[in-house]
C-alpha cells in the first residue's frame, strides 16, 4: 500500500519511532481509526513518505481521505481536520 485508501486515515510509521507510538495511542484514546503502514516493510510506502517530506523519510506521516499530509502532527490538529472532513 503505497498510497492511502479512500476514506481512510493513514499514518505511515516505522517499529522503532516514539512519536508514531505516543500518536497512535493518543488517537486510539480519542477513537479514531487508522490503518498503519510500516515505510520500513513497504519500499513504496517509503518512497510515498519522501514525496510529501521534501525527500525525507519522517514519521509519523498521516495522510486523510482528502490526500492531505501531515508530519508529525499533535492528536488535536489530527482531530480538528478530521472534524472539517465530517469524519470524527
Amino acid at each position: 500500500m503505497s498510497t492511502p485508501t479512500t476514506g481512510q486515515l493513514t499514518m505511515y510509521t516505522t517499529t522503532w519511532c516514539g512519536f508514531c507510538r505516543r500518536l497512535k495511542s493518543q488517537l486510539a484514546r480519542e477513537g479514531i481509526h487508522l490503518v498503519e503502514v510500516d515505510i520500513e516493510q513497504n519500499t513504496e510506502a517509503a518512497e510515498f513518505v519522501m514525496s510529501v517530506n521534501g525527500g525525507n523519510m519522517t514519521v509519523p506521516t498521516l495522510v486523510f481521505s482528502d490526500g492531505t499530509a501531515m508530519t508529525n502532527p499533535s492528536a488535536k490538529a489530527v482531530k480538528t481536520h478530521l472534524e472539517s472532513l465530517g469524519a470524527a
